[in-house]
């Protein structure tokens, strides 16, 4: 039995390996049935130790391979010990740029929660991934992608910590995910994606606010925060006291439409309890 087992490993850790490097380079996507990836495994992986995850939703524009080309982000992730997973958006029409079709967004390219159910399956069927350990970010779109993710398929991974963008009008009145941790980072001086959202056409982006007053409706907090805290040129608002089991920060800095990976990795660190 104990041979068995050991093969069985041995078997399961070349399987993993092998997959790993079939894919996912800034070069070479991984591919699903309804899009595609890119990844980045963390630095001194040994083929066979869980990883953690990091699934990074690209701003509007943008693509999957763009955060793999992040330096300071690709070692935020390393020192975590995850695996960097960025998926690639569509084009909202043909020749145009690339977009999130979350809800209410201009684009209708894709229904993307499905689309993000293959991501992660594949994900798992290539790689041995730690299911504690399961965190979503992005920036400005993706800020709003990882805000959908959050309300839709929250029950899938750890926490969250989007940046730069949230919920698009209509606001979701609940989230059947239910109570998930969320860490958001915002500039009082975005202009982009205004903390009070603004009109892109006949669509709108979310108000801030009134997205956090829903994720704490949801997670069963205070009205008032339990502590005010200075992170560098960030002022963090927590909620700890929250009945649904799962804490609600939102970070604000004097700044506008900017995104600095520490602050992904600080989100992390954050829902982890560091």
């Amino acid at each position: 039995m104990r041979h068995l087992l050991f093969f069985c490993a041995l078997f399961l850790s070349i399987a993993w390996s092998q997959a790993a490097q079939a894919c996912g380079s800034l070069d070479d996507a991984c591919q699903v049935e309804m899009g595609s990836y890119h990844v980045a495994l963390p630095d001194g992986w040994d083929g066979d130790a869980p990883l953690g995850l990091l699934l990074f939703f690209h701003g509007y524009g943008s693509s999957g391979a763009s955060p793999l080309k992040n330096p300071a982000l690709l070692e935020e992730a390393s020192q975590r010990n995850l695996l960097l997973v960025a998926p690639n958006g569509l084009p909202s029409r043909p020749g145009g740029r690339t977009s999130w079709a979350h809800v209410g967004s201009p684009s209708q390219a894709r229904d993307e929660l499905p689309f993000i159910d293959q991501v992660l399956a594949d994900v798992e069927a290539r790689w041995p991934l730690d299911p504690d350990r399961r965190y979503v970010s992005g920036f400005s779109q993706g800020g709003s992608m990882a805000w959908d993710v959050a309300c839709y398929r929250g029950e899938a991974f750890t926490g969250f910590a989007p940046i730069a963008g949230a919920f698009w009008n209509p606001l979701p009145p609940d989230c059947p995910s239910g109570a998930v941790a969320l860490r958001h980072v915002h500039g009082t001086d975005d202009t982009v994606v205004p903390m009070k959202g603004r009109p892109i056409g006949p669509w709108h982006q979310g108000d801030v606010l009134k997205a956090m007053t829903i994720r704490r409706a949801v997670n069963h907090c205070a009205a008032e925060p339990d502590r005010v805290v200075e992170e560098g040129r960030l002022t963090c608002q927590v909620w700890n006291a929250c009945d649904g089991g799962a804490p609600v920060a939102l970070c604000l800095h004097p700044g506008g439409h900017s995104i600095r990976a520490e602050w992904v990795g600080a989100g992390i660190d954050w829902i982890e309890g560091r």
